[in-house]
């Protein structure tokens, strides 16, 4: 398997992979090559999705998730230079947003401006109890461009979301979760554990299926009632035909676990 400058890719166990953000030596902050690290591995995922079942992102080290963008790279960029390292962020929050197969964020620490960006860019997050969360970009003259104001609404609601935008304030992970951010609360040493086994469980189902939910409450969420419901009838029609689904019956009907092949 390739190996990157600023990320690790591992296999930790059956059709899962574990994408861990890793500078920890500046909190994992996120500078260019970080983006261009990123992009290859989620370009990767989106081009090949049936080569794993789920996705699990975290960050090295028990500090910090992912500090936002490496400022000191930052420093004295030209305004060209700054927007050209941006476009590879902006195609790096696309492909991660894009990408098909099912993503939980393990957030092990802080995750501030572009860091929560990235948590926010997975289907749903787990969270350290030492961890925080901010988007401080309003306090530094810009604003989140990673998809934080897009995809932080979508999760805690718009009066809230504005709030967060607006003040740049830190909020706690407990807030995060009261505020519907955060699925779950871990104790930092059982965080990435818990992660993995809910990853085991998505993976134990059929790939398609968990493909196609995806994608159908995604388009849900952007869109009306009545074209989601028609879209969720097209994704549930892929499904009739598959050996998976006629596994699915079968395996249930003989008492055992079934064993999906994704087709």
């Amino acid at each position: 398997m390739k190996t990157y400058e600023t990320v690790t890719v591992t296999h930790p166990q059956e059709h899962t992979v574990l994408v861990t953000l890793n500078r920890p030596d500046v909190a994992n902050a996120m500078n260019t090559q970080m983006g261009l690290d990123l992009l290859e591995v989620f370009d990767g995922f989106c081009a090949a999705p049936n080569k794993q079942r789920c996705i699990v992102i975290t960050g090295a080290g028990a500090k910090a998730f992912c500090g936002g963008g490496d400022l000191k790279q930052r420093n004295g960029m030209t305004d060209e230079q700054w927007q050209d390292q941006h476009l590879i962020f902006e195609r790096m929050i696309r492909a991660m947003i894009g990408c098909p197969v099912p993503i939980i964020a393990a957030v092990n620490g802080a995750a501030y401006a572009g860091g929560m960006e990235i948590s926010l860019c997975a289907d749903f997050i787990y969270a350290a109890e030492n961890a925080r969360f901010a988007l401080t970009e309003v306090t530094l003259g810009i604003m989140p461009g990673a998809g934080g104001t897009q995809n932080l609404p979508r999760a805690v609601g718009g009066r809230r979301a504005k709030e967060i935008l607006l003040t740049g304030r830190p909020f706690s992970v407990q807030q995060a979760y009261e505020w519907g951010m955060v699925n779950r609360i871990c104790k930092a040493e059982t965080l990435l554990a818990e992660a993995l086994e809910t990853a085991a469980t998505i993976a134990g189902n059929a790939p398609i299926s968990t493909r196609q939910i995806k994608q159908s409450v995604n388009m849900g969420l952007n869109t009306d009632l009545q074209t989601g419901m028609m879209f969720e009838i097209e994704a549930y029609n892929r499904m009739v035909p598959t050996d998976d689904r006629r596994e699915g019956i079968l395996a249930f009907n003989e008492k055992r676990k079934p064993v999906y092949k994704g087709r």
